[in-house]
């Protein structure tokens, strides 16, 4: 879900500026110079026909710079980072056993895991790095300043409408999320390795040695048993001043008094 917010916000943009050219001669004028531009950001292809102020004739101007790379860029990583979380699930629910045969599939996790997480930071730098001279190409007041008829004082250039970057903005968002999400898996993905595994064996083998040392030595012995002094009868038998036993069991009053 969120490689498909990155991508989705990044690829599917499109927007576009407003400028106004008011000369002179106001026959001459164009209040309303719309330039839109969008996905790959190809500005330097983006042309649009301005007004001279010097009777009809116009210019064709174009944008400054080409940004296809970093946003090509970082939307290719979100697209695979999603056909790959889209595998990997149907994996994880369909074919846990050959997931875990021989170790091997846990391994190509994490590696691959460790890849994306690389990715994700690198493209969305660079995204970030590419949004930013995105935003100063196709700022009006940049513009205004490729018109010939806006280096005039006698003409008017004013900026209409500014073009709407927050879903730009998200993207970057969501593509520096998407590194901490790939980067805080890579440890849950480590703990399906061998290597892991291999690190836990040893403990808990030192823990069966001692249990067994304890087991074979005295505190395994029943101390308490028929040998002891707490299983004796209850009756304490003692010799009288008259040399009768004296019971102290079970006998009540009456016969410790017949036998004084």
């Amino acid at each position: 879900l969120f490689a498909i917010f990155a991508f989705a916000t990044c690829g599917g943009y499109s927007g576009g500026l407003r400028l106004s050219v008011d000369c002179a001669n106001k026959s001459e004028s164009d209040l309303n110079i719309d330039i839109a531009f969008a996905y790959p950001f190809r500005l330097h292809q983006v042309n649009f026909d301005v007004p001279t102020c010097e009777g009809k004739r116009r210019e064709t101007l174009s944008l400054i710079g080409d940004f296809s790379s970093s946003a090509e860029f970082f939307v290719t990583i979100a697209v695979f980072a999603f056909l790959y979380s889209l595998a990997a699930t149907v994996v994880y629910i369909f074919f846990q056993n050959k997931y875990r045969e021989n170790n091997r599939g846990p391994l190509i996790d994490f590696i691959v895991t460790v890849v994306f997480s690389f990715l994700w930071l690198v493209s969305s730098s660079a995204w970030a790095k590419g949004l930013s001279d995105v935003k100063l190409a196709t700022d009006p007041d940049e513009v205004l300043l490729l018109m010939s008829a806006c280096k005039q004082q006698s003409n008017k250039c004013l900026p209409v409408r500014s073009p709407v970057m927050s879903s730009l903005n998200t993207s970057v968002v969501f593509g520096f999320l998407n590194f901490i999400l790939w980067a805080g898996n890579i440890w849950f993905v480590f703990k399906e390795t061998g290597w892991h595994s291999s690190g836990q064996r040893h403990p808990p083998d030192t823990m069966e040695k001692q249990s067994s040392s304890y087991n074979q030595g005295g505190y395994n012995q029943d101390s308490y048993g028929p040998a002891g002094g707490y299983n004796q009868p209850d009756s304490y038998g003692q010799v009288g001043e008259y040399g009768q036993s004296q019971s102290y069991g079970q006998s009540g009053p009456t016969s410790f008094a017949n036998q004084i």
